[in-house]
């Protein structure tokens, strides 16, 4: 922050101790209790992070931290510095968010920054190890293109995006001979890039550097950014799209072939491309304890199949896997579609963001960029001239490009979905070690489909120490840190809504992705509710001793308490923001496709009903919520597709499409 006085650095200090204080506790074997927010330097990387953000963002949390000084903050007692920050966000929608920021970014930094060494001294409270092992000394699959200042390429194809919808276009449709240029916005990690930690990790390879909130606070959104997508972060569940979701979009949206065997074939083709298999999703403490407790309530529980190289997986290391698979096993689009391209000669540029596509009487002539270098900063102008652009940056990304190219259609960036995630917490007597194993190893069905095709899944988590201390319900300092004084016994399972309601996502006077989100239909709210009822249920048959909602102001429940009061109690929370804490890690049909352009923004193969040659090639093609872990659903979506793209790419060659494997 530019203005960033002493004045500012003094009440930023004092505030991030006032959310982690010292705490009177004897014994404290690990000096837990006794260390502050200062002691892991929280304010000093909090300051650095201030200074990054956008310079509306730093006026206003100067403002804020001005506001603070006024009341007295820095030198008041402990007791009235957390009265005077509850006074402040009082003030206005604009406060509140800025305290619960600064309040949720000195949780993140103090449970998950690392030392030199790799380690934070709260773990060891945890019984979390850090990182289990080094990176391997490896040389990249892939070379990336460089832009030498100001660049012009010629393809038949580009691609803007290499997740699971772009990864596989790019494979495809180089197999049909096609020149294909792939730009991607975020930079290209691999095997040896990764630390297994979760703060880099964050900063590398999600988009916006981690989770960030939709426009109105309610939903917390994780996406991938980087070669390779979200299929390089993702827990690698690999379930397939849904009978009665295929029928939906057939018959309903008009997307011919999905409901039968031509659309098999391609979730057939995508799986063994993946090496999709069961036999890689040994389940740790908790899965073991989802079974038990399925098993005991008669609910379906099965094992979930992983895009997994027996050869390289490791037990030990898969709790890793969303901060990027050390071993190799992990089956990105890096790994096996874009290498595919690669090999075939395909150009991949990363760090280059889409600013428009261009067009020409009506059709696509390509694509113009920013290339920006991660070390000295210089910037280089992108020019791609090709016939057909597809656009497969994500589910926030696609519209947004769309919208800044003024085409798409009134569509562009509505009916976006996100599968919006409650998650329930267990305690339990032993160490749970959840930070062991594959995250999704196991899942519970049996509420897959309740209601008119719509319903949840009940699955795990990844075992997260930054996440995680930032999501726990905060009160004050105090409770929060004898609550994550237990996070070593603690279990937590999510319910992942098929969402029928959905969200809008529009762009900023800079042009930049702004995404909103209320979960507000009918059927939603009705669902999340028997969910969040599932899960207290679950945990009960486990053998939980205490089960706590992700929400504010929540009731914990403890053994011989009354659950159905306690259901009754937090079904009572709003599903928004200062209620549920609500995140996505699912972002779907922003741009979708159907047959009539003002409600899609493409027609049943995925080209814009507004500009030939533009394609959507990602999940926001999505006509409505897959309901499951979307990754297959893209690939086999976007496999289908590319037969169109190829047909009308004229300098196509065989073989066709369909025996792609």
């Amino acid at each position: 922050m530019s203005d960033f006085s002493d004045m500012h650095r003094e009440v930023l200090a004092a505030l991030c101790d006032t959310v982690v204080p010292a705490v009177a506790q004897d014994p404290d074997p690990d000096g837990f209790f006794a260390r502050t927010a200062g002691d892991v330097g929280v304010s000093g990387v909090l300051e650095q992070l201030i200074a990054q953000m956008p310079a509306e963002q730093q006026t206003g949390l100067a403002a804020l931290l001005g506001a603070l000084a006024d009341q007295g903050f820095v030198h008041a007692s402990q007791r009235s510095r957390e009265q005077i920050m509850r006074n402040i966000a009082l003030i206005g929608v604009e406060a509140a968010a800025g305290v619960a920021a600064l309040r949720s970014l000195t949780l993140f930094l103090y449970y998950g920054l690392p030392d030199e060494r790799g380690q934070n001294p709260n773990w060891k409270t945890f019984g979390y190890p850090g990182p289990a092992s080094a990176a391997p000394a490896v040389e990249k699959q892939l070379q990336t293109v460089v832009p030498d200042g100001d660049t012009t390429l010629e393809a038949d194809v580009c691609i803007v995006g290499s997740g699971a919808g772009g990864g596989v276009m790019a494979g495809v449709l180089s197999e049909r001979g096609l020149k294909v240029v792939v730009l991607e916005a975020g930079g290209y990690f691999d095997d040896a890039d990764f630390s297994q930690l979760e703060i880099p990790a964050y900063q590398n390879l999600f988009w916006r550097g981690g989770p960030n909130p939709t426009a109105d606070m309610n939903v917390s959104l994780q996406a991938g950014s980087c070669l390779g997508g979200g299929t390089v972060i993702n827990w690698t569940n690999s379930l397939r799209t849904t009978p009665w979701v295929r029928e939906q979009w057939e018959h309903e949206f008009g997307l011919e072939g999905l409901a039968g065997a031509d659309f098999e074939g391609h979730l057939d083709a995508v799986c063994e491309r993946l090496g999709v298999n069961d036999r890689c999703s040994q389940l740790n403490p908790p899965q073991q304890l989802m079974k038990q407790g399925a098993d005991e309530l008669g609910w379906r529980f099965a094992m979930a199949s992983r895009n997994t190289d027996e050869q390289r997986y490791s037990y030990d290391t898969a709790g890793y896997i969303g901060f990027g698979d050390q071993t190799g096993a992990k089956q990105s689009t890096a790994k096996t579609y874009l290498k595919d391209a690669y090999e075939r000669g395909a150009e991949l540029l990363t760090r280059c963001w889409a600013e428009r596509i261009l067009t020409s009487e009506g059709r696509a002539a390509g694509v113009e960029a920013l290339y920006t270098d991660p070390q000295s900063g210089r910037s280089a102008k992108v020019t791609v001239r090709a016939p057909q652009v597809v656009v497969a940056a994500g589910s926030l990304e696609s519209p947004a490009l769309l919208l800044r190219s003024h085409i798409g259609g009134p569509a562009a960036g509505d009916h976006l979905h996100l599968h919006p995630c409650t998650a329930v917490s267990g305690y339990h007597a032993g160490d749970m070690q959840a930070w062991k194993g594959a995250p999704h190893a196991g899942l519970v069905h049996e509420f897959e489909n309740i209601e008119d095709g719509h319903g949840f899944l009940i699955e795990g988590v990844q075992y997260t120490t930054a996440i995680g201390g930032s999501a726990v319900p905060f009160t004050d300092g105090a409770a929060h840190k004898r609550q994550m004084s237990n996070f070593r016994h603690g279990v937590s399972y999510i319910a992942l809504l098929r969402d029928r309601g959905h969200g809008r996502v529009t762009i900023d006077r800079a042009g930049m992705a702004v995404p909103a989100y209320s979960l507000t239909d009918e059927l939603d709210v009705r669902n999340t509710h028997r969910g969040i009822e599932a899960l207290a249920r679950l945990h009960e048959a486990a053998g939980a001793q205490q089960i706590l909602p992700l929400a504010a102001r929540a009731p914990s429940w403890r053994w011989g308490d009354d659950l159905g009061e306690f259901v009754a109690d937090v079904t009572r929370i709003p599903l928004r923001a200062g209620g549920w804490t609500l995140f996505s890690a699912h972002q779907m049909g922003s741009c979708r496709m159907g047959t009539d352009p003002s409600t899609s923004v493409a027609d049943t193969w995925g080209e814009l009903h507004d500009v030939k040659g533009v394609w959507i090639g990602d999940g926001s093609a999505f006509p409505s919520a897959s309901g499951t872990n979307p990754m297959i659903t893209i690939m086999a979506l976007a496999r289908r597709n590319a037969q169109a793209i190829a047909a009308a790419a004229p300098s196509a060659t065989a073989p066709a499409v369909a025996s792609y494997s």
